[in-house]
């Protein structure tokens, strides 16, 4: 057994870090079938050229390139009754999709955007990878390079392009993991909970109910996800917010930012930004980084930087 396999054992459990393994060589690269939906283009690289070139030819190819690089940064106000009074201008640094291998311009822009800004935590949504298969340390060194400029309590979640072994590396820069797990944020006695869950698009390993089940059901309480898709099972299991990104609000959209495709099972109007449902208050990132080719359209790459407020009955 190699020593990743025995520290995810350690830090995860046998059955949890054999689950997610199994499942990584079961599945990983996988184009048809498997996970939320049939069909994964992410993981059909022979198109990937394919999408490239048809954009040189349209004369696209360069301006897509350089929007890749101009990553915003924007600002949300999250206002809750629920709120304790003393997390009011409490303030969350939200990375989404940094895809770090393959955008490394993207990554430059983003340690310069986070050098002078002020926060309390940092979350990251998941897909620190630009494939979904093979080597992960080249991510895992462009993480190291962004988590540099980065300040305060790191909390992250796995997205469907990245494996467990890359756990390890993770946290030993200080980035927590919340593998359906559930971590408590204290400020002046009073307390907001953070759950994160495992991948639910495509390894299908999420577990809301255990990441949820110590969260006392009067509390203001977060959950991360790298895909916003299980927006129902959040909102019902009484989450106030949920922080995800996966969709990169289509990458590629046409004029008005209208995605052609999202890549996801979810209503068009949680694709990019802030929604609600059924009282939780959600929040999708268009992403740090470009997945399949390092090109955005009608689509600028995001950093968030989230408000929380306090709305007083």
């Amino acid at each position: 057994m190699t020593d990743i396999s025995l520290r995810l054992d350690a830090r995860l459990g046998r059955i949890h870090a054999r689950q997610r393994l199994g499942i990584e060589d079961d599945h990983e690269a996988q184009i048809f079938g498997q996970g939320l939906n049939f069909f994964h283009l992410e993981n059909w690289y022979s198109i990937h050229a394919v999408i490239r070139n048809g954009l040189r030819f349209t004369g696209l190819y360069g301006r897509g390139c350089r929007n890749a690089e101009n990553v915003q940064l924007r600002l949300n106000t999250i206002v809750s009754s629920t709120l304790p009074r003393g997390f009011e201008g409490f303030r969350i640094l939200h990375l989404s999709d940094l895809h770090t291998d393959m955008s490394g311009p993207a990554m430059d822009r983003v340690t310069e955007l986070v050098a002078n800004l002020d926060y309390d935590i940092c979350v990251l949504t998941g897909d620190f990878r630009a494939k979904t298969f093979g080597p992960f340390e080249a991510a895992v060194d462009g993480v190291a390079r962004v988590r540099a400029s980065l300040k305060g309590p790191l909390y992250g979640v796995l997205g469907n392009h990245d494996t467990v072994r890359m756990v390890p590396a993770l946290e030993d820069m200080g980035i927590r993991m919340l593998m359906n797990e559930l971590e408590v944020i204290e400020r002046g006695g009073e307390r907001i909970y953070l759950a994160g869950i495992d991948d639910a698009h495509f390894f299908r390993v999420d577990n809301i109910e255990k990441a949820a089940a110590n969260v006392p059901a009067d509390a203001f309480s977060i959950l991360l996800s790298h895909t916003p898709e299980i927006y129902r099972q959040a909102a019902h299991a009484g989450f106030d917010v949920l922080l995800a990104g996966h969709t990169h609000g289509g990458q590629i959209c046409l004029p008005g930012g209208i995605p052609i495709t999202l890549d996801s099972k979810l209503p068009r109007t949680m694709g990019a930004g802030a929604w609600m449902y059924h009282g939780m208050m959600g929040y999708t990132s268009v992403g740090a980084g470009s997945s399949v080719v390092a090109v955005r359209l009608n689509c600028l790459p995001e950093i968030t930087l989230h408000h929380l407020a306090r709305e007083d009955q």
